[in-house]
């Protein structure tokens, strides 16, 4: 697979975007699911299920930065 090209600072930014969501945001959708799964019943409840497409997106977007950072070249 062909290496894409980066500039030094676009792969630091990069890196740490891929951190904040590893660190900060993933644990937060995990606490709001945790919350969320306490309220009882989950086929009606609305912020489980926005918590569990928030966890989605958020692990969609850390295979993205991983990948894009995996076939970087700077």
């Amino acid at each position: 697979m062909a290496r894409s090209p980066i500039t030094r600072n676009g792969y630091n930014q990069l890196h740490k975007e891929l951190e904040n969501l590893k660190k900060v945001v993933r644990p937060q959708v995990i606490k709001a699911i945790e919350e969320a799964r306490a309220h009882g019943d989950l086929n009606e409840n609305a912020e489980y299920v926005a918590a569990k497409e928030r966890q989605s997106f958020v692990e969609k977007k850390i295979r993205e930065i991983e990948q894009r950072l995996a076939n970087s070249e700077i």
